[in-house]
């Protein structure tokens, strides 16, 4: 089974209840739970949070909710972790995991990136770009184009081998990168970042319209 997870947790040091907050006339969540009901290739899609309004609305959006436990809600909490109670608790062969703060998911992105995975046969995919830049003082100056650049995940799409999540991992052995448009990079922290992706999302649905 391909499970689908949105993890949101009710706290927000950046931007308080971020989760619950407008994009566009919606909760920031429900970015999320659209694009994964949409999703042609995910068997089941929860929504994991400690937070009972966020449980509320998920629910009223066509959401499955498991709750989180409380030790598993805090700044201190990581994914992996998460991703592994709710693995025992569900079955499923392959996790996808769909965080909030990143709500571009357009052009079945979440499908591609999910058949992408079973083409390869890989342990983990991640979508991202390739990051060129460098700290200032740290390199002679050479031509973007010429720089090998890293790749950094975007935040979009995560998909991982149930077993590496298990094994308490965060990416197995055999990785793919999805590297996708620029438009998809956006990670939502703070209050400029909503404005950009604001900004994005209105154009991109410009164009769905026509």
């Amino acid at each position: 089974m391909i499970l689908g997870v949105i993890p949101a947790r009710g706290g927000s040091k950046g931007i308080p209840r971020k989760n619950l907050k407008g994009l566009l006339g919606r909760p920031l969540i429900w970015w999320s739970i659209q694009a994964a009901k949409e999703s042609k290739r995910l068997d089941e899609f929860i929504v994991s949070t400690e937070d009972e309004e966020i449980a509320s609305l998920a629910r009223n959006f066509g959401a499955e909710v498991l709750i989180r436990p409380a030790h598993l809600a805090s700044d201190e909490s990581i994914l992996t972790d998460v991703l592994q109670d709710i693995l025992k608790k569900i079955k499923a062969n392959i996790v996808v995991l769909l965080v909030p703060t990143s709500p571009i998911r357009v052009d079945n992105i979440i499908d591609r990136a999910i058949e992408l995975f079973l083409e390869k046969d890989v342990d983990s995919l991640a979508t991202g770009y390739m990051c060129k830049y460098s700290e200032w003082g740290t390199v002679s100056e050479i031509p973007r184009q010429k720089k090998q650049g890293f790749f950094i995940a975007d935040g979009c799409v995560y998909i991982h081998k149930a077993e590496v999540i298990l094994n308490g991992n965060w990416y197995g052995k055999k990785l793919e990168k999805m590297i996708v448009p620029r438009y998809y990079n956006f990670d939502i922290d703070d209050e400029a970042d909503f404005w950009a992706v604001e900004g994005i999302l209105t154009n991109l649905l410009k164009k769905v319209k026509k």
